[in-house]
């Protein structure tokens, strides 16, 4: 709502408003607000615009790519991003993490296979600087680039970013190194380091409670991240000379710097939004893991694809979870984790049963019928991708049964 003001106040009273929420996503939106005042709905219109955002960012980057990238996989990474991601949950609000992790994802992703484009670095600095605190992300991910590519030209995207953050700055507050957000912290609660300000949060237990926390851990929300691809992402980079190893280490350093600077921040949770509001980019990353997995199956031994159907149906609860029963549970946490000032929300960050994820497990929620009409497409979409996969991993097993049954129970090998 913050943002959404803050547009109207450039809309109607032509000024930049002074708010701590840097503008440079939200600023593309401006189009939505124009039309939506026309029409007499703006706040309906603006709301749609990470919607439409998303949209248009698959649809340009599959037109880039698809020469570049087999047709197959590229679909089954959309697909996935769809259905078997962060990204649904997050698409309904006016937040600006899809914007930080569609430019910088994608732009690293076509700035390292179009070297005709490298435009694209600027849309990676732009997402950059519309989330400031991603710059570790960004430090990382360049000094990967450079250490690849022996070439010192990519420490001006870092450099785009850290002026645009700058520029960001000075208009909205007057000050380049004032991002507005002096002395922000939370309540006090029973949690021994609340209501401190800033980065003050324990550094390993701000690691601990990101990556395994069962409301809030990467672990959990992109499971994808555990996939093994290196030999994969390798052998098609020896056969068909595209540089997929490294544009998928260079969005795991990403992953990793925003993990390392969020540990630290008092607010690392992101309070009582679905999931970890601020690691959506990890979904790129695990989404695309699991779609080369899911393709590459004939390849793969036994053991990696029953990995990969298990953590296929864990990421598409993901979604599930997220797209429906986020809405069915009316977007709140369990009244245990709120009373009191929030003061026991750390409930619904550390205990499975009051953790978003494992909610609708614990609680009896009745779907209405827009919710089962996309729990039915997600599902609908997920047997689509899976059944492949599926089929592989059964004829597998049966070989391995048949095998196995052959050296240890054949009867003229046993004795009493």
């Amino acid at each position: 709502m913050v943002r959404y003001q803050g547009l109207l106040q450039i809309v109607m009273q032509h000024k930049i408003p002074d708010i701590r929420y840097s503008l440079i996503g939200p600023s593309f939106a401006l189009p939505l607000v124009w039309i939506g005042r026309k029409l007499g709905n703006p706040y309906g219109w603006t709301i749609s615009y990470n919607q439409i955002l998303f949209s248009f960012t698959l649809l340009v980057s599959f037109f880039l790519l698809r020469k570049r990238i087999d047709r197959a996989l590229l679909r089954k990474f959309y697909l996935l991003l769809i259905i078997g991601s962060m990204f649904t949950a997050h698409l309904a609000f006016f937040y600006g993490e899809v914007f930080t992790a569609l430019l910088v994802g994608f732009g690293v992703l076509i700035a390292s296979l179009r070297s005709d484009l490298p435009v694209a670095w600027l849309a990676v600095a732009l997402g950059v600087a519309n989330t400031p605190a991603t710059l570790g992300g960004l430090v990382l991910l360049v000094l990967k680039k450079v250490f690849d590519n022996k070439r010192l030209r990519y420490a001006l995207v870092f450099l785009g970013g850290l002026a645009l953050i700058g520029l960001v700055n000075w208009l909205q507050h007057g000050n380049p190194l004032n991002g507005g957000y002096t002395d922000d912290h939370g309540i006090k609660t029973i949690m021994p380091y609340s209501s401190l300000p800033g980065f003050s949060y324990p550094f390993v237990f701000g690691v601990l409670s990101l990556t395994l926390s069962f409301g809030k851990g990467l672990l959990f929300f992109a499971p994808g991240l555990l996939l093994p691809v290196r030999k994969t992402l390798l052998r098609w980079q020896q056969q068909k000379q595209v540089l997929l190893y490294q544009v998928y280490t260079l969005w795991i350093a990403f992953i990793i710097g925003l993990v390392l600077v969020y540990a630290r921040w008092w607010a690392w949770s992101g309070a009582i939004f679905w999931g970890p509001r601020f690691l959506l980019f990890a979904s790129i990353p695990a989404s695309f893991a699991l779609a080369i997995r899911i393709h590459d199956r004939k390849e793969a031994s036994l053991a990696v694809n029953f990995l990969t159907l298990v953590i296929f149906v864990f990421s598409v609860w993901v979604c599930i979870d997220g797209a429906v029963y986020q809405w069915a549970a009316a977007w709140h946490m369990p009244s245990v984790c709120t009373q009191n000032n929030y003061n026991l929300e750390m409930m619904c960050y550390y205990i499975p049963e009051f953790s978003a994820l494992w909610l609708p497990f614990t609680q009896h929620y009745v779907l209405n019928i827009q919710q089962k009409l996309f729990l039915g497409i997600i599902l609908v979409t997920a047997t689509y991708i899976a059944f492949p996969l599926f089929l592989q991993t059964v004829w597998q097993s049966w070989n391995f049964l048949k095998k196995y049954g052959k050296e240890h129970f054949t009867p003229t090998i046993w004795r009493i």
